[in-house]
């Protein structure tokens, strides 16, 4: 893509409003449709983006292999770990009510910290794939 200013230009101009997106998304997504599925999504969709334009080597450059697999494991810790805080405070896995004093306070902040879970653990996901994929060579690629 290097011949093709015009998409590099446009790609470097777009990929901040497409994770500021992802942000709103994530952060809005107790109070409206979204939340940490399609926040993950929208951001492993900029570094896409990214990895499509500036190359492979880049994106892999920008967000690393081992960042990659840790998001994976880490956003599944967070969203175990809300569950294993519930059980601790003498609730059951999951439940959000005994997370705060107020059972309202509670419940927006387990949905906070799961849905946080949630798009780290979906962006990483949606990146190895992506890497995955990218990477491969064809069979009768000679490069």
């Amino acid at each position: 893509m290097k011949g093709f200013l015009v998409l590099r230009i446009v790609a470097k101009m777009l990929i901040p409003y497409i994770l500021v997106f992802a942000l709103y998304v994530q952060f809005h997504g107790d109070y409206s449709p979204g939340g940490g599925f399609q926040a993950g999504v929208i951001a492993a969709a900029a570094i896409m983006l990214y990895g499509l334009i500036f190359g492979l080597p880049s994106a892999r450059r920008l967000v690393p292999d081992a960042v990659v697999e840790t998001m994976v494991g880490l956003g599944v810790l967070i969203y175990a770990g809300v569950g294993l805080v519930g059980l601790a405070l003498g609730g059951n896995y999951l439940d959000y009510f005994v997370l705060a004093r107020d059972p309202v306070a509670g419940q927006l902040r387990g949905i906070f910290w799961v849905e946080i879970g949630v798009a780290i653990t979906v962006s990483g996901v949606m990146l190895k794939i992506f890497y995955m994929f990218a990477g491969r060579r064809r069979r009768d690629d000679t490069r």
